[in-house]
């Protein structure tokens, strides 16, 4: 370990393995929960899109059910969520604790926001191009992939990238109880303990990951929007 970061950091040095196993949780949990959250967040985002009164595969049943299904669960404070789903998790992981624990209520605190952000990107799509692609002969599944995500790339990086952020945000808070990661450990070796440098270093690494990812999404988001720009000329 390099002498500077002992003296700047003295009490995370003295409990390093510590220090990395929660670094270790704290990505398997944002990465499990992430993909999770990317597949259903998605496909509930298109799902209320579509079955809209408007949309291409308009269904009153199935848009009311996932309308109000992440109308509830987007108004639960995550905190009070992570209680409510602890039977849930037992249930499916066989644990309430730790990362496999977590990433039950990670998922269903995260999905809601993200089935949202999708929806809303998906809405700015032209309605003419959708028509164009209707006429020329285009089915649902085509239209999906070949107009609404297409399209909607760009603002999906975005959302994707803002998401990614809240989820950093919900993996911390998991810490609270008993989940583990950077959370817990700057509650229970920093707080708990007094020990100031193991929270500054702990807020430190949490902004350049939430900056490394705005960074990313942003550029991401850039490109794409610029490559469909060059394409239309």
């Amino acid at each position: 370990m390099p002498e500077p970061f002992a003296s700047w950091f003295p009490n995370v040095a003295n409990y390093w393995n510590m220090f990395l196993d929660s670094l270790h949780a704290t990505f398997q949990m944002f990465f499990f929960s992430g993909i999770l959250t990317l597949l259903f967040g998605g496909l509930f985002g298109i799902l209320l899109i579509i079955s809209k009164p408007d949309g291409i595969k308009p269904n009153r049943t199935i848009h009311l059910i996932f309308e109000t299904v992440t109308n509830i669960f987007r108004s639960i404070p995550f905190i009070i969520l992570l209680i409510f789903l602890i039977p849930l998790s037992r249930l499916l992981t066989g644990t309430a604790i730790g990362v496999k624990g977590a990433v039950v209520p990670l998922v269903f605190g995260a999905v809601p926001f993200f089935t949202r952000q999708v929806e809303s990107a998906l809405a700015d799509v032209d309605p003419g191009k959708i028509e164009a692609a209707r006429s020329m002969g285009s089915g649902t599944v085509g239209i999906i992939f070949r107009v609404y995500l297409k399209e909607a790339l760009p603002d999906l990086i975005r959302v994707i990238t803002i998401t990614a952020i809240s989820l950093i945000g919900l993996t911390t808070a998991a810490g609270a109880v008993g989940a583990g990661g950077i959370g817990s450990f700057a509650i229970n070796q920093g707080q708990n303990m007094h020990y100031q440098d193991v929270v500054n270093l702990c807020v430190i690494l949490l902004l350049v990951f939430v900056s490394l990812i705005q960074i990313i999404g942003n550029a991401l988001a850039k490109a794409t929007l610029n490559k469909e720009i060059f394409h239309l000329k």
